[in-house]
């Protein structure tokens, strides 16, 4: 079934935030754009996500599904699902999934190198603690720099081949 044309919209869903991403209207580029402080309820949830579609004019939304390093699906990844079905009937939008796995060691790799180019090699990341536990702020960047990597995975197997 072909999808709309359009932004699109990634999702990392965690069970204390979301991290969100969005793409430009051709689909070449995602980009974060924000992390969502998970609601009393999913309806909650499901409202702060509607609002961000509305206003970033997506018409597809991207959920990460966490599939386990041997190719099973656990109980994490059968949450996510859950939730990218329910959202699908929640938001009235094409909900599609993509693998997820290792993108939060990625987002946390690439923030890492991108402040240690920027202030030099022994600096951490902005809002880490000496510890390397991260504090809440550097835990909301790799959240939505996570959903960037997934929304542009996403974008980047739908791509025609050259």
């Amino acid at each position: 079934m072909g999808l709309p044309p359009g932004p699109a919209l990634g999702l990392d869903l965690g069970e204390r935030r979301i991290g969100v991403a969005v793409s430009d209207s051709a689909r070449r580029l995602a980009t974060p754009l924000v992390v969502l402080e998970r609601g009393r309820d999913r309806g909650e949830d499901d409202r702060a996500i509607a609002s961000l579609l509305a206003s970033s004019g997506a018409t597809t939304v991207v959920v990460g599904v966490p599939i386990g390093m041997d190719g099973r699906v656990g109980p994490a990844a059968r949450a996510a699902l859950e939730e990218a079905d329910r959202l699908a009937q929640a938001l009235g939008v094409q909900v599609e999934t993509v693998d997820e796995r290792l993108t939060t060691v990625e987002a946390t790799r690439r923030l890492a190198e991108a402040a240690r180019r920027g202030r030099g090699r022994h600096c951490r990341p902005q809002g880490a603690s000496p510890a390397g536990s991260g504090g809440r702020r550097a835990r909301r960047r790799v959240d939505d720099a996570a959903a960037a990597l997934i929304l542009q995975a996403w974008i980047d197997r739908r791509r025609p081949a050259r």
